[in-house]
């Protein structure tokens, strides 16, 4: 059965008979979120043993946290701390108790299990743990004790409010911070925009392609002050065909006609990417977000290169990682890979970030 696509109901600010129902589901849910938060701020917090720093949204899907969580984690490791990535491995079958997902050098389970998300983190975080646990504080005493970490990222850590950080970044949409304004399932919102405040930083994600709508832009700016808000963009860095086993520049697709596919929370952000590479999309499909592929899929899309006679068939790394057991040899089958960037202040991004750690643990050399 397919699903509906609520992403296009998200962006829809009219009220109309029809999102009635919706309309008092997000009533109930948002009376539920707020006594969450009410329960909570009358608890005390757990903390680890480190510098704790959380990277999470107020929306549903698509800001870039595993980027961001990239880029921070490789900064933290060039500083010299012990990182771990705690995730709490969303679509993964572990359920129970604690996965070491990576050591930092070996990866003990597959994106099935541990969820696409935190497997592509500990593929590309060498030297990093990466660690699969509802419980995050539990996961993070793993880390601590088996790994020595000390500077723990909780991946999509905004709402989870058990567990006391340090630092709290959030990542906003710059074309669309807040969707339609309403919370989930009648817009986009896992809670309502102002608790924005509970943010230490505010990154606004692909803000080299967009800028907010004006009033989302002023909320912003007058609930952190500038100095707190930065800009960043997703950018392009490789094309690569593992069964080929090549990398490219981003380049490599300027002039090619391509098939492309996505299983991604917004998809055409990667189809635009592509464009704006050069790429002729021939033929473009999206997938539900987090979508499992299975043969009959793969078959079609192999088909449709074929029969378009495209240059080749183009998929997001995220997507790559659930292919890469089931998609037979195709020599023709690419994924691209992007950086988190900021854009301007990136100089005094850091510095606060070190400056937090440093407050907490101690400045490494």
């Amino acid at each position: 059965m397919k699903l509906p696509d609520w992403s296009k109901g998200h962006e829809e600010r009219l009220c109309r008979p029809s999102l009635s129902f919706l309309t008092l589901l997000s009533f109930l849910y948002g009376a539920g979120v707020g006594f969450r938060i009410a329960v909570f701020k009358g608890k005390s917090k757990r903390s680890l043993p480190g510098f704790v720093v959380s990277i999470g949204n107020l929306t549903v899907g698509g800001t870039g946290k595993t980027p961001a969580t990239c880029m921070l984690a490789e900064w933290a490791l060039g500083e010299g701390y012990n990182v771990a990535v705690l995730s709490r491995g969303y679509r993964g079958s572990h359920r129970s108790g604690v996965l070491v997902l990576s050591d930092g050098n070996d990866i003990n389970a597959g994106p099935d299990k541990a969820g696409d998300e935190p497997f592509l983190l500990a593929r590309r975080l060498r030297g990093a743990s990466v660690i699969v646990a509802k419980d995050r504080y539990q996961a993070g005493l793993i880390a601590s004790k088996n790994f020595g970490a000390d500077f723990f990222i909780l991946d999509d850590g905004f709402q989870h409010l058990a567990l006391k950080r340090d630092l709290d970044i959030l990542l906003l949409d710059a074309a669309r911070p807040f969707g339609n304004g309403r919370l989930l399932p009648r817009g986009p919102l896992r809670e309502p925009a102002c608790n924005l405040k509970r943010a230490d930083l505010v990154i606004l994600t692909r803000a080299g392609q967009s800028r907010p709508r004006d009033d989302a832009h002023d909320m912003i700016e007058e609930t952190l002050k500038g100095e707190k808000v930065f800009k960043s963009d997703h950018v392009p860095e490789k094309v690569a065909f593992p069964f080929r086993n090549t990398v490219h520049e981003p380049g490599f697709l300027e002039g090619k006609r391509v098939v492309s596919f996505a299983g991604i929370a917004r998809p055409e952000t990667f189809r635009k990417t592509l464009m704006d590479l050069g790429a002729e999309i021939v033929f473009f499909r999206n997938f539900g977000d987090h979508h499992r592929f299975i043969p009959r899929e793969i078959r079609e899309l192999k088909d449709m290169k074929e029969q378009t006679g495209a240059d080749c068939l183009i998929t997001t790394e995220k997507d790559w990682v659930r292919l890469e057991s089931v998609f037979p040899d195709y020599d023709d089958l690419g994924y691209l890979t992007i950086r988190f960037s900021i854009l301007s202040g990136q100089e005094t991004f850091f510095s606060m970030v070190r400056k937090k750690a440093g407050e907490k643990i101690g400045l490494k050399s």
